[in-house]
């Protein structure tokens, strides 16, 4: 497996889990109310959801590609209008999102259940993915998977790190609460900007085989 490769999957894991979703308010909450400790329990136990659901993304993608490059550029072009679609959302939202309450005396077991049992974990894990590692479609076979599951880890982790250091701070935590919408906007201007260059690497490639 190439550098780039490796450094595509860890930005994608690493983008996965900075997303602002329900676990990323319960991270804030909670370390609000309970410390950055309280935070770092909580995606303790939400890694094992991020595992199965980026595990299961980067098995698809795998599978796809070993198909034909044909169906993985296919793959390519609907992620990333899937992508498109979550960040216009985002930015046309109106109104805030609310906090997510969670027990802060069970952190570790609310992580898990947050990152088992949500819904949108595994399109948007195939979709970010799918978007970061499109590119290198030539490298990606049942050999590299290992590597690849090891580079989103490690992505995975390096994204817990800048939520507790960011969610442990008062000043962002004040403006988190009152702003909440702008978070959500830039993140939805940042998943409309990957999708875009999914759609762009599949033309590329759709291009170079016709």
């Amino acid at each position: 497996m190439s550098s780039s490769l490796f450094l595509a999957t860890v930005l994608a894991g690493f983008i996965y889990a900075v997303t602002p979703g329900p676990a990323f308010l319960a991270v804030f909450s909670l370390a609000a109310q309970h410390g950055r400790t309280a935070g770092a329990r909580f995606l303790f136990g939400h890694l094992a959801g991020d595992i199965v659901w980026g595990g299961l993304a980067l098995a698809a993608i795998v599978g796809v590609n070993e198909v034909g490059p044909a169906l993985f550029d296919a793959l390519g072009i609907g992620c990333g209008v899937y992508l498109i679609y979550l960040g216009a959302k985002a930015v046309l939202a109106k109104g805030g999102d609310g906090g997510a309450p969670v027990g802060g005396l069970r952190p570790i077991r609310a992580g898990l259940a947050f990152g088992l049992t949500n819904p949108k974990a595994y399109p948007v894990s195939l979709a970010v993915f799918t978007a970061l590692t499109v590119r290198h479609a030539a490298e990606i076979a049942w050999d590299t998977a290992p590597g690849l599951m090891g580079a989103a880890i490690l992505g995975f982790l390096l994204g817990y790190l800048v939520i507790l250091f960011w969610a442990g701070l008062p000043v962002v935590r004040r403006f988190f609460l009152k702003h909440g919408r702008i978070v959500s906007r830039v993140v939805g201007v940042t998943f409309i900007l990957f999708g875009l260059k999914s759609l762009t690497d599949a033309g590329r490639s759709i291009a170079a085989r016709a």
